[in-house]
């Protein structure tokens, strides 16, 4: 890895209704918001989006992708918007800093999750060890 190389994108989805319903069953988050038309339509939402943990665990999967899990130090990621129904996650990572750290030699990503419309939904960084 070199500082400001691009990852291979991960990308998943459309999003279904399917895959809410799958979701919320593995995560027991069944928050009528992700799984409930008439729920959503009542509080003026135009139609059901996803967990938040769900493009979570995607951008795990490209993280993982990236390197394996011993070499993962740390990673964090916040919220920026909500991936709605039918939406295609795009999870992409640039290496923004190598450098070293207790004698280890380390590389901090710029990490984050992005809809098919461009929309950015998670924004983060992860910090993994490089391989000698």
């Amino acid at each position: 890895m070199v500082e400001g190389q691009q990852l291979p994108e991960l990308v998943r989805g459309p999003i279904s209704r399917a895959t809410l319903a799958l979701f919320a069953g593995a995560s027991h988050d069944h928050v009528l918001l992700h799984i409930d038309s008439d729920y959503v339509k009542a509080a003026g939402i135009n139609d059901v989006f996803a967990h938040g943990m769900l493009s979570m665990a995607y951008l795990a999967q490209a993280l993982r992708s990236w390197a394996p899990q011993d070499r993962i130090r740390h990673w964090n990621t916040r919220f920026t918007a909500i991936t709605p129904l039918h939406a295609t996650v795009h999870c992409r990572g640039e290496v923004a800093e190598i450098f070293e750290e207790n004698g280890e030699r380390l590389a901090r990503l710029k990490i984050g999750a992005w809809t098919d419309g461009g929309v950015q939904t998670l924004d983060g960084e992860a910090v993994i060890a490089l391989s000698d």
